[in-house]
């Protein structure tokens, strides 16, 4: 969301400018099952993906793009490597965004023909490039694949767009290597004025995956580097869409949802907190009020600690209080706290 991006729009999202940060995924159901990729569509749809990608193999894979126009009131975006006509198909398709790498489609008249239709219809191009995809002359420039590598690369996949007058351009480098993503962004951000898509690609299963994605994509948000994020994670991509928002939310991007925080326990702690936090967390994680809920272990540092949250509890021995904005409301028995809470929220 850098001041010094241009803005592109991605059928009814805008990003780059000052346009909020979107949320991308990518379905992983097989291409030829229409049906089960629009189910998984409109549920990643439901969880707050701003943008939905799909792959698209061959060209009879184009159907899917008409079912997921028909039935989506977010952009779709066809992933396609290698044959330009599956680009030219969906973009008579109505497909709002193409992921191509144009020195990969063939000869100066394939790509000029994908510019062209996709000037003709207003439709951008992600060029996506990442530590798989660099050229041999690049690599053997750079010796293996650097930041520079990965800028390099992508600089010459857009050039060739370039040379046709098109320039409705996304660009991302990603890698499974934190650092060397991050680098790469970084260094981009100061040669280019298209939107970033961020991601950490391959960043493997849930837990880990989303360790390296909130400290890649997190960082280069907090330095002003990217406009749309995706969260690419070996699980079911709602888990990608829950990672992105999270992301966004912690590094203030993203408002809305209650925030939760809670202290790491220590010896005076004389509740079951973790329980209670967990509990906690489970029962609020569909609420949409923009509020910040403290869940304490103790009277002595709770309302302190948390003194700017909306609304929290401390636990103590046997009984609790419940506080706001630093000042306690009352003490309740230790077995009513959490239901204490859920009636304060409700009532806010």
């Amino acid at each position: 969301m850098a001041d010094y991006t241009k803005q592109v729009n991605i059928g009814n999202v805008a990003i780059g400018n000052s346009n909020p940060i979107a949320v991308q995924s990518m379905l992983n159901v097989p291409a030829n099952d229409v049906e089960g990729n629009v189910k998984q569509a409109i549920e990643l749809q439901n969880a707050g993906c701003d943008i939905i990608r799909t792959a698209v193999p061959d060209l009879k894979a184009v159907e899917l793009i008409y079912a997921l126009k028909e039935n989506l009131h977010i952009p779709v975006v066809a992933d396609i490597h290698f044959d330009y006509r599956i680009a030219l198909e969906c973009a008579e398709a109505g497909v709002d965004k193409i992921r191509i790498n144009p020195g990969n489609i063939g000869d100066d008249d394939k790509v000029k023909q994908v510019a062209n239709k996709c000037n003709q219809k207003n439709i951008p191009i992600r060029v996506g490039v990442n530590s798989g995809s660099v050229e041999k002359s690049i690599l053997q420039k750079y010796g293996a694949v650097t930041a520079d590598a990965l800028v390099e690369s992508a600089l010459y996949h857009t050039a060739l767009l370039e040379k046709y007058d098109f320039d409705n351009i996304v660009i991302s480098m990603k890698a499974s290597n934190v650092k060397l993503m991050f680098d790469a962004y970084s260094i981009a951000s100061k040669k280019v004025n298209y939107p970033l898509h961020l991601g950490v690609t391959e960043a493997g299963t849930k837990y880990k995956g989303i360790i390296k994605s909130a400290a890649g994509i997190g960082g280069l948000l907090l330095s002003g580097i990217g406009d749309t994020i995706r969260v690419s994670l070996t699980d079911n991509p709602i888990e990608e869409i829950k990672a992105a928002n999270d992301i966004l939310k912690a590094t203030g991007f993203k408002k809305g949802g209650v925030n939760i925080v809670s202290c790491p326990t220590c010896g005076r702690t004389k509740i079951d907190l973790i329980s209670l936090a967990n509990k906690t967390e489970k029962a609020l994680e569909n609420v949409n009020k923009d509020i910040t809920v403290a869940v304490m272990g103790c009277v002595v540092n709770g309302p302190g600690e948390a003194k700017e949250a909306d609304i929290g509890i401390a636990g103590g021995d046997g009984c609790g209080i419940i506080f706001k904005k630093g000042e306690i409301l009352r003490k309740v028995d230790e077995k009513d706290l959490f239901n204490e809470l859920i009636k304060e929220i409700e009532g806010m």
